[in-house]
């Protein structure tokens, strides 16, 4: 097994001894508010960490899972393991029909065509009442069928077995994107992140493998999102629009773009210190942006990339 595959199989297991000691429930919460919003940066980081396109409607499609677990489970009836797979075969789909469109533009014009669309995805969550709630939101989302019984059966809370569902929803995540980052299909990614005209001479079908990159992003969006409904038991607008992709970006800026940890180590460490610095909400900004700035310096290619480049030059050193 390759050194980094131990790495991974360390950190999943230390995180599943969580529970075991049984901390507090906040404690839980926030584990599995870092697992889907770490899965919802994975997603983000198949089109604009791989594949160089920034996807500004990526929280629409959270949305879009989010809503259709919601409404399939509160007003079609259906049991959240039915509804969960159909609300990421949906996302995909509209990502599929998105990428139609989208990719007929380029450059900085791809980014405001799809921040468009976020904005509209938004108004239409926000203002098509009778399926959405509208402004009320959806409210009373259950909880999956099954999972407090499975949790009580080994001693566990709910809270746990939630825990236990978003770690392996995460892993599951983290498996598909790294099979899919090293494949034929992830390097013709990059290959196309490194310039679209090189990639053609090479014989990668850009448009094809940008579609494909596109349904597979939006499907992880809508597999996270699905989660966070059930979860959360409520769904509002607020966090499908653009300012949540901007915050899932600030994420991978800080972890590392691009790269297989960046996501997890950037979100971790951002949604954990933004929940110790809830007091100080009114000045969270005040704080994160003379750090992000002094990343951007120092480290521009995230906190991974600076472990990569230490680890480099202490090689360089020993050889």
């Amino acid at each position: 097994m390759k050194p980094a595959y131990w790495g991974w199989a360390a950190v999943f297991l230390l995180a599943a001894l969580v529970p075991i000691f049984k901390p507090s429930g906040y404690v839980l919460d926030i584990g599995v508010n870092v697992m889907i919003w770490a899965m919802l940066a994975y997603g983000l980081n198949v089109m604009l960490g791989y594949t160089g396109l920034l996807n500004l409607s990526h929280a629409g499609f959270f949305g879009i899972g989010a809503y259709a677990v919601g409404i399939l489970t509160l007003k079609a009836g259906w049991s959240f393991w039915l509804a969960w797979p159909a609300a990421v075969l949906l996302c995909a789909l509209l990502g599929y029909l998105l990428g139609l469109v989208a990719f007929r533009t380029k450059g900085d014009a791809f980014s405001i065509f799809t921040l468009g669309v976020g904005v509209i995805i938004q108004l239409v969550i926000n203002k098509w009442d009778k399926l959405t709630g509208g402004n009320d939101g959806l409210n009373g989302i259950a909880p999956p069928a099954g999972l407090e019984a499975a949790s009580k059966s080994v001693g566990l809370g709910l809270s746990s077995g939630f825990y236990y569902l978003a770690l392996l929803a995460l892993l599951l995540t983290v498996f598909l994107v790294a099979r899919a980052r090293g494949s034929t299909f992830g390097r013709s990614l990059i290959a196309i992140r490194g310039g679209e005209d090189l990639a053609r001479s090479a014989g990668i079908n850009v448009y094809a493998h940008k579609l494909r990159a596109m349904l597979f992003s939006t499907a992880i969006a809508g597999f996270a999102g699905g989660l966070y409904a059930v979860f959360v038991g409520f769904m509002g607008s607020a966090v499908t629009g653009p300012v949540t992709t901007f915050t899932v970006l600030l994420y991978l800026l800080v972890g590392g773009i691009g790269t297989l940890a960046g996501p997890l180590l950037g979100t971790g460490l951002l949604y954990t210190l933004a929940q110790s610095l809830k007091s100080l909400q009114d000045y969270q900004y005040i704080i994160f942006g003379p750090l992000l700035v002094i990343l951007v310096m120092f480290a521009p290619h995230g906190l991974v990339g600076l472990w990569e480049r230490l680890r480099a030059r202490r090689g360089n050193d020993h050889a």
